[in-house]
């Protein structure tokens, strides 16, 4: 019976011990939710919105928007959507990153999504109108393929497999934008500048290198354009049956590669006309590029004086970071902060919101998120860190702030319920004014350098066919009176980026109208245009909204970022160094900016629609209607493992089947996970229910299960049958099954007190019980079977446990290929344990990881210890140091012990266990095939590293005798172990990471021992 209990708690303790044997799965980022959001729900004839808008104008701007959109896509579609589609409107894009309708992390990137399970449209608004609109209509498209693939009978094979993402999301943005885009027109032309026109098989093995968006709306404009927008659907529908190159070849009659030879001949020749006059060389020096920076250097912020540049740089690899770099010798000086450095917020606004100098040089103020907000981040730039963050109440979403020539206000584009005003916030008082009052967006505010005016970006609705709906125009507000002026200036046109000259005369900016994407310089006296530059590319930041120049008052000098070879470079150049072209302000010519081919006889049904839609559409008021808040909570998913089979054998009837299901609400509030199986007799029948409510700060939930486990053995002993009144000897084949079942029950809570750092807490009660089984097959000595017969054994007691558990969990690390590079991961826990055992264990978790390009350097200290009454009762099973992912190269030691001895003894397996544990490694990680910008060997899919490593641990009880000697003279002390050696980790295809290595047990035998192990997970 001893035997049997200590079988017992050996697999208790396992149990318990699981999580923590099994590093990284207790790390990870987290979803803050900072607010409650209280939606009201409103149907339209095809829609049912979700919002919180206090703004009843913009709403139903809104709504009419979204059913415009419905009517344009089912032309392509030719489907509906059976059931009102649901659409979650958030207010600004920080809230929008709580959602709980979608579970991953919201970059400050993404201005949508669409969620599959229940056809959730999941957006904000934006700070303009135009950029609004446009995801919604990229994201209505996604709806509907969803709704095509997932709704489509059985009899069409279709494969979100087969669909690659350059046709997914090039087919919403051909769909929502048309083939007018010279912000696509300009990655076109140059990759036909550069040479580096990809092929359809270069876009979807190599999606890193070419956009998916970009050239997947340009294939889409070809195609659609060459054979008609009605092929659109059938060549959709077809690659999700067979993949994209049948379907080409099916539906327009030509090969894939044949395709791409077309693509590109048919943009080289159209753009070659446009390309003939332009520049290659930029106008200024060149300062910041991958040379000293990253590949994405945008957003430049010159200082007063002209001194220095601030700028936003993907210099690190993992993160965008603010950087101060020296003007005169393009040299970085410092970061002035970043998301490791500053890991208290969770992100910055850097993809449209460009930051801004204090007069006098000494601040540089920039946006981030924190706390479910927008807040003004200022810097001292002596010191290089952050030392205010100012929270505006009353203006919860801001972006491009503009620092006041006196220094007292800040000069905001902010955005209150839906609609994006201008901003004045006092430095001294916290005091904030409105510029601004229109639906339309006011974006990129600059100062005039006297102080009294400052200029912007007004957007327009066009209500002429001639032009896009959207476009921007050069406005001027007076600070004092409001008084406000808007120039005609390239009507119909992206008037962007705008600042005043020192004289207060011109108003540089930049601007598409071209079809390019060039800067200007506004004459306000003469009423005339002049451009300066005419690159074949373009000044640009990430978006065609991004900043991408920057002027201070005092000096006739400008910086831009221009794209050029898939990069993003910083230029500085002096006004006298622009060769100013005089051009009319009443014309804008976008052929340069238009996706070939052009005098297509086909009909055009997305330019056609794109170009009519009315400004002014609107829904007849009985089509709107305001219903109550449903939660809505139902299945949303079945597992495709969902099955049941029984079979027969001399063992009895034996079932299987398994089956897993997702429930939620209609806003992601509340969770349900059930899995039930059974995979044996009716006693492996197991289940677990696991629910989550994610409504609050604080996110709490429960879990109830049964679990069966399930071991064996079998033996043969010479055993006595009574057959008819005969006494005979056989041999008994005994199959014995011992069952351990798990009923559990937890509640847990964890607070994300940030995207990095969150509290966690749980109660947990769990009951273990056995049950003991033995199959008995009978054999005469000629082996010929006899019968067989079941019994029912004593089994061990059953028990039960509680725990009571608080950590505290820090994770922003990077992950490479293959495991953490950079950032840092800390985990420190305390838990109780009740019932059997009686005892409180510590955890004491820390990674950090230092990326020195190309290189990494890792560390960890780790300690586990039981404490208490039952820290090390015989019961328990001791914790083990030598495991691989704790210390590699001591897997060969025996109970009984090696050959290489310590001194007085034996180096057994006893000096590798224990009541606690403590851990040191040292990695240098180093990345050899994979991602280009961080291994030397390219490779899309064979992603790996080799590492140098340093192991040592120590594993002790409480009474026992350690010594920190290398050789100790007695057996009896309790020494470190430490090993070193190479491995090298393999990610197969993002499913499992093998770790093969070779060690040097420096304890057990040192280089003549040296020991070869496989570690199966991630490095940590």
């Amino acid at each position: 019976m001893v035997r049997r209990s200590n079988i017992k708690f050996i697999l208790v303790i396992f149990l318990l011990q699981i999580t923590i044997l099994l590093p990284a799965q207790y790390f990870g980022r987290n979803k803050p939710g900072y607010k409650k959001f209280d939606y009201e729900v409103v149907q339209t004839p095809n829609f049912e919105i979700y919002h919180y808008l206090a703004n009843d104008t913009l709403l139903k701007t809104f709504l009419a928007w979204a059913e415009e959109w419905y009517g344009m896509h089912q032309t392509i579609f030719r489907d509906t959507i059976d059931k009102k589609n649901p659409l979650i409107l958030y207010n600004t894009h920080a809230d929008f990153q709580q959602t709980n309708a979608v579970t991953g992390l919201i970059g400050t990137g993404t201005g949508g999504v669409t969620e599959g399970l229940k056809n959730r449209v999941v957006m904000p608004f934006a700070h303009t109108l135009s950029q609004t609109d446009h995801v919604l209509g990229h994201e209505l498209v996604h709806a509907f393929q969803f709704n095509m693939l997932l709704s489509a009978d059985t009899g069409k094979n279709y494969s979100v497999n087969n669909l690659p993402l350059w046709m997914i999301e090039g087919m919403a943005e051909y769909l929502s934008i048309g083939s007018v885009d010279p912000h696509t027109a300009m990655w076109i032309r140059d990759a036909l500048v550069n040479d580096d026109f990809p092929s359809l098989d270069q876009l979807t093995k190599d999606p890193g290198n070419y956009f998916p968006y970009r050239y997947g709306h340009a294939f889409w404009a070809l195609a659609g354009k060459t054979w008609g927008d009605t092929v659109i659907l059938p060549l959709f529908e077809k690659t999700a049956e067979i993949g994209y190159e049948n379907a080409i070849d099916s539906v327009l009659g030509i090969s894939s590669s044949a395709f791409s030879s077309l693509w590109e001949s048919v943009s080289r020749s159209y753009y070659a006309g446009y390309l003939r006059n332009t520049a290659r060389d930029p106008i200024g020096q060149k300062i910041i590029s991958s040379e000293n920076a990253g590949r994405i250097n945008v957003s430049p912020s010159v200082s007063p004086g002209g001194k220095y540049i601030a700028f936003f740089s993907d210099k690190d690899l993992f993160t965008f970071d603010v950087y101060l770099a020296d003007v005169s010798s393009g040299k970085i000086i410092k970061k002035l902060a970043g998301i490791l450095k500053n890991n208290d917020f969770d992100d910055y606004n850097f993809i449209e919101s460009a930051g801004t100098w204090s007069p006098d040089g000494e601040k540089f103020a920039f946006v981030i998120y924190e706390q479910g907000v927008n807040k003004l981040a200022i810097t001292d730039v002596d010191r290089g860190n952050i030392t205010e963050k100012i929270e505006i109440d009353s203006v919860p979403s801001f972006s491009n702030p503009s620092w006041s020539p006196d220094g007292k206000n800040i000069l905001l584009s902010g955005m209150v319920n839906g609609k994006c005003d201008l901003f004045l916030y006092n430095m001294e008082t916290g005091d904030v004014e409105q510029l601004t009052d229109d639906i339309p967006g006011n974006v990129h505010p600059a100062w005039s350098p006297d102080g009294r005016n400052v200029v912007y970006s007004q957007e327009i609705i066009n209500d002429s066919p001639e032009y896009r709906k959207f476009s921007f125009a050069l406005a001027v507000i007076n600070t004092v009176s409001k008084e406000k002026r808007v120039f005609n200036v390239f009507k119909g046109a992206r008037n962007l980026n705008p600042f005043f000259s020192p004289d207060n005369e011109s108003i540089f900016f930049m601007s598409d109208a071209d079809g390019f994407r060039n800067m200007y310089r506004f004459d306000i006296s003469e009423n005339s245009v002049y451009r300066l530059t005419n690159y074949a590319t373009g000044i640009s930041g990430i978006t065609h909204m991004a900043p991408a120049i920057s002027r201070i008052y005092s000096e006739n000098m400008t910086a831009y970022s221009y794209y050029y070879e898939n990069s993003y470079d910083i230029y500085l150049a002096y006004d006298s160094l622009f060769n100013p072209v005089k051009v009319p302000s009443d014309i804008i010519d976008l052929k340069a900016g238009t996706l070939p081919p052009i005098g297509t006889v086909t009909k055009l049904l997305i330019d056609t629609n794109l170009y009519i839609r009315d400004s002014k559409y609107t829904l007849p008021r009985d089509s709107v209607d305001n219903i109550p808040y449903k939660s809505k909570f139902k299945l949303d998913y079945i597992s495709n493992s969902t099955g049941l089979g029984v079979s027969s054998s001399q063992y009895g009837s034996i079932m299987q089947g398994s089956v897993n299901m997702i429930f939620s609400d209609i806003v992601g509030n509340n969770q349900l996970f059930a899995s039930v199986a059974l995979n044996g007799e009716i006693y492996d029948f197991g289940g677990l229910f696991s629910y989550i409510n994610q409504k609050g700060k604080v996110k709490w939930g429960a879990t109830v299960s049964h679990i069966p486990y399930r071991s064996g053995f079998m033996d043969i002993v010479r055993d006595t049958l009574s057959i008819s009144g005969d006494t005979i000897i056989a041999n008994n084949l005994r199959l014995n099954y011992l069952r351990m079942f798990e009923d559990n029950i937890s509640v847990f809570a964890y607070y994300p007190l940030s995207q990095t750092r969150r509290f966690e807490g749980g109660i947990s009660f769990s009951w273990y019980y056995f049950r003991f089984d033995r199959f008995n097959n009978y054999y005469n000595d000629l082996g010929m079977w006899l019968f067989e017969t079941r019994e029912k054994l004593p089994a061990p007691d059953g028990n039960n446990y509680q725990q009571v558990n608080l950590a505290y969990v820090q994770d922003n690390s990077y992950y490479g290929m293959t495991s953490p590079m950079q950032g840092q991961r800390s985990r420190f826990q305390l838990t109780r344990y009740f019932g059997s055992v009686d005892m409180y264990t510590a955890l004491v978790d820390y990674r950090k990881y230092w990326f020195v390009r190309p290189v990494s350097i890792a560390f960890r200290a780790y300690h586990y210890g039981r404490y208490g009454n039952s820290a090390q009762s015989e019961l328990i099973a001791p914790l083990y140091l030598g495991y691989p992912w704790f210390i590699r190269g001591y897997e060969s030691i025996s109970l009984l012990g090696n050959d290489y001895d310590v001194e007085g003894g034996s180096f057994n397996i006893s000096n590798l266990s224990g009541s606690r544990l403590l851990v040191g490694n040292v990695e240098l990680r180093i990345p050899f095939t994979g991602i280009e910008r961080i291994a030397p060997i390219k490779s899309k899919r064979f992603f790996t590293d080799i590492n140098l490593f340093f192991d040592a641990g120590l594993a002790w009880n409480k009474s026992s005798d350690i010594s920190f000697e290398w050789d100790p003279d007695t057996f009896d002390k309790r020494i470190p172990v430490y090993s070193a050696g190479v491995s090298a980790r393999v990610n197969l295809l993002g499913v499992l990471v093998v770790e093969p290595y070779l060690a040097v047990p420096f304890q057990n035998g040192g280089f003549d021992n040296i020991s070869f192990g496989l570690n199966l997970m991630p490095g940590w």
